[in-house]
């Protein structure tokens, strides 16, 4: 079966998450990277084509003449990955949709929810897919715990706890002249409204809420910008309502001083509890009430389909934050040969436009919420 041809809008020379992305679409030879708009410069777009081995002719200057050329061409890309920052997420997206090219996005939706209620319109006008990058919906031990709860093992769901915090923005990283990641994650021009919410807060919101299968309805949030001059909040913490009558609460920092990538969720219900940690990632504590903890490992004793069906290694191999990418990656592949093969795909586990607005609205009520004195406000 030929690979997905994919294009890609951003990730350049000094990129991080292009990288990410790249190596998480070819883990399964699921797609060949074909074509691109690597940088918004368009010297640096060609530079970033010729080192990836992209033929000139298809290393663009820019999003708009690479929609027009490949939807005009009859081997053109099937697929394209937007790995910009936040703003520019909603334009590029809204481009290739419109030509019937499929979208696989960076998170979150985009900076502002103007262009995100934008960009749902033009998703529900196209027949082309729209998947959103939440990569930790992928990790083989979280598809265990959602499969978990939705199956009933904790009952009825009473309790979310879910942190991330790290701790590399606990100095002005912004101010040193030389951290692109910090530059632009710490510029509401670039990132949107919201910093830590933005880039961390909204992997915790959705992780609490594709676990626990709840939606919140109502936050009540404090809102931090600890390092001085800096222009978005760098701590947050929140309590929560979910729809149900469940409570929770989150913390997302990015001023945490020996915190790298601590996310971590922990799911109470009648019966039994859950908790699962990033940096640990292949373990999974499972709880029924008054028995003694059970770790559940990946590919070990008490390991369900869901997890086995996004594994690639025997267990006792550790398996993480790439191959979580790579799991939606190919979720995705797997859609679009089924929409393409006249079929309908399933979407039920890939996060999309409709999650993708939850975020938005979730930042939105974070801000509203901490402006008015951490009062309670519905999303």
């Amino acid at each position: 079966m030929a690979p997905i041809r994919l294009g890609m809008v951003g990730g350049g020379k000094d990129a991080f998450i292009g990288a990410v992305h790249r190596i998480a679409a070819r883990l399964d030879g699921e797609y060949a990277l074909v074509a691109g708009a690597l940088s918004s410069t368009p010297e640096k777009a060609r530079d970033s084509g010729l080192a990836l081995g992209l033929d000139p002719a298809r290393s663009y200057g820019s999003y708009h003449e690479m929609a027009e050329a490949e939807a005009a061409r009859a081997d053109g890309i099937q697929a394209v990955s937007i790995v910009t920052p936040n703003h520019m997420h909603a334009g590029p997206a809204i481009e290739f949709l419109k030509r019937g090219i499929h979208v696989i996005c960076d998170k979150p939706l985009s900076a502002t929810m103007a262009q995100a209620e934008e960009l749902a319109e033009a998703v529900r006008a196209s027949k082309a897919l729209f998947i959103l990058t939440h990569n930790y919906t992928g990790y083989p031990m979280v598809r265990q715990a959602q499969a978990m709860v939705a199956e009933g093992a904790l009952g009825k769901i009473r309790v979310v706890q879910v942190e991330y915090p790290q701790d590399w923005l606990t100095e002005a990283a912004e101010q040193s002249g030389d951290n692109k990641q910090a530059e632009w994650r710490t510029d509401p021009e670039r990132s949107g409204a919201g910093g830590a919410i933005g880039d961390i807060g909204t992997h915790a919101h959705n992780l609490a809420c594709f676990v626990s299968g709840l939606k919140v309805e109502k936050l009540a949030a404090d809102l931090q910008s600890f390092v001085p001059g800096r222009r978005v909040d760098d701590n947050a913490q929140m309590l929560l309502r979910f729809e149900g009558g469940a409570r929770g609460m989150l913390w997302a920092s990015q001023v945490a001083p020996g915190n790298e990538n601590g996310l971590r969720l922990r799911v109470y219900g009648e019966t039994g509890g859950l908790e699962w940690s990033q940096e640990d990632p292949n373990y999974l504590w499972y709880t029924p009430f008054g028995e003694p903890k059970r770790l559940l490992t990946r590919g070990g004793a008490g390991a369900t389909g869901a997890a086995g069906a996004v594994s690639r290694t025997p267990g006792g191999h550790p398996e993480g934050y790439l191959e979580g990418f790579a799991n939606i990656y190919t979720g995705a592949a797997a859609a679009i040969r089924a929409l393409e093969a006249g079929q309908k795909p399933d979407l039920s586990l890939l996060p999309g436009i409709d999650e993708g607005l939850d975020g938005m609205r979730f930042i939105a009520a974070c801000i509203r919420s901490s402006q008015a004195d951490a009062a309670w406000v519905a999303l």
